[in-house]
């Protein structure tokens, strides 16, 4: 679930660290449903469900549930096993200032990945 993301980014302190110079707020989209999620140098803050109405965020990543779920299996298909191969796959869209997103590319991979520990969905 979603919603263990802050737990399990900020429990891996390599991840932390490796984001100490992040604090935006982004738009995760998982089909219909979007969360906001905050961070704040490296550790998230706050992962809030939405709908919402007008929500403030650096960039949005945006795929239907069904690739979230192929992404956060124990082992991803080719294809969607990176947030980058659901971009070139045209899956993903990344909105907004993608400065912020791809300036710290890997902390997003990994962050995103924790939620593959346990095949977890949206």
């Amino acid at each position: 679930m979603i919603e263990t993301l802050r737990e399990r980014v900020n429990g891996d302190e390599g991840l932390v660290r490796r984001g100490r110079y992040l604090t935006t707020t982004f738009l995760l989209e998982v089909g219909q449903t979007c969360w906001l999620i905050q961070i704040f140098e490296g550790r998230i803050v706050s992962v809030a469900s939405g709908p919402f109405v007008m929500p403030s965020s650096s960039f949005a990543l945006r795929a239907p549930e069904e690739e979230w779920k192929k992404f956060w299996s124990a082992r991803p298909p080719p294809g969607s096993n990176d947030l980058l191969a659901l971009v070139k796959r045209r899956v993903l869209k990344a909105e907004g200032n993608l400065q912020v997103f791809m300036s710290h590319l890997r902390y997003f991979k990994e962050a995103l990945a924790k939620l593959r520990a346990q095949g977890a969905t949206a």
